[in-house]
């Protein structure tokens, strides 16, 4: 199906290269005339808005146009998501090309447990970053499946399962113990200290296949994020400063980034609605 758009561009080539008069060129292609002279009219804050997006973009360069259009909306900017599209594709803000993930082979074994509604469900992973010197960081990342919260993030040189207890002890003194605590096969998780105290907890334990981390996808997800968002756009000078650094993030992206999962609500207010709606209930 040819676009009115395609269709006044054959207008004017019709008449700038062949040249034709407006009135057949526009009787050629099934052109109103009127379409074929229409100007669009730039509004008033057009500048305005095309630098605020530019300075969304700019401070968060790995957002899409939809979550920049959430963010605005939640600012207060009364702003259509089809307007941020039009001036994102204009000003050429367009995110890298991701990898093509490689290709998984045999069945999935699926998940054992589906959350279905706020601290039921925690999984947690390690990460590895380097300081500007190469020094080692160990990074822990903790987060609620059902809100997308993330729970917690500490940095180290290194991170026993004694150190791991002492963590999750935090949160579940703050938080309350969730039902569920989900993990690859690490060292740390599957330590018998951590085993024998989560038992006393009354947590119970979720093991992923080992080399499918594609069962533990709600962690895995957002340790990409966290990777590229911040991981990727820092230098440490050591553990003490992107301990700092992490944590504001942290708190930017519980609070701040508006998640499409979540129709485009922050993962804590999403677990705040969440919350009252349990309790309404």
């Amino acid at each position: 199906m040819v676009t009115p758009r395609e269709r006044r561009r054959a207008v004017e080539q019709l008449v700038t290269g062949r040249g034709l008069s407006q009135r057949h060129a526009c009787q050629l292609v099934s052109l109103q005339r009127s379409s074929a002279r229409y100007q669009r009219q730039l509004r008033r804050d057009e500048s305005e808005t095309v630098a605020l997006i530019r300075s969304y973009a700019e401070e968060q360069p790995m957002y899409g146009y939809r979550v920049i259009a959430a963010m605005l909306k939640q600012d207060g900017h009364l702003i259509n998501c089809k307007r941020v599209y039009r001036i994102w594709r204009q000003e050429g803000l367009q995110l890298p090309r991701r990898k093509a993930p490689k290709r998984r082979y045999g069945d999935s074994t699926g998940r054992l447990q589906r959350a279905t509604q706020p601290n039921e469900v925690w999984s947690y992973d390690f990460l590895e970053s380097r300081t500007e010197r190469g020094g080692k960081l160990r990074i822990l990342t903790i987060l609620d499946e059902y809100t997308r919260e993330c729970l917690g993030i500490r940095v180290a040189r290194s991170i026993s399962s004694r150190q791991v207890i002492q963590i999750l002890a935090w949160l579940f003194l703050v938080r309350g113990a969730p039902s569920y605590l989900c993990s690859d096969n690490g060292p740390e998780f599957i330590a018998f200290a951590l085993q024998r105290w989560l038992r006393e907890q009354h947590c119970h334990t979720l093991y992923i296949k080992p080399g499918s981390p594609w069962e533990n996808p709600f962690i895995e997800s957002f340790n990409g994020t966290f990777r590229a968002a911040c991981l990727n756009r820092w230098l440490f000078a050591d553990g003490q400063e992107a301990q700092t650094v992490i944590e504001q993030w942290r708190q930017e992206y519980n609070h701040h980034r508006p998640h499409s999962s979540l129709g485009y609500l922050t993962p804590a207010a999403f677990a705040e609605q969440s919350r009252l709606s349990l309790h309404l209930d």
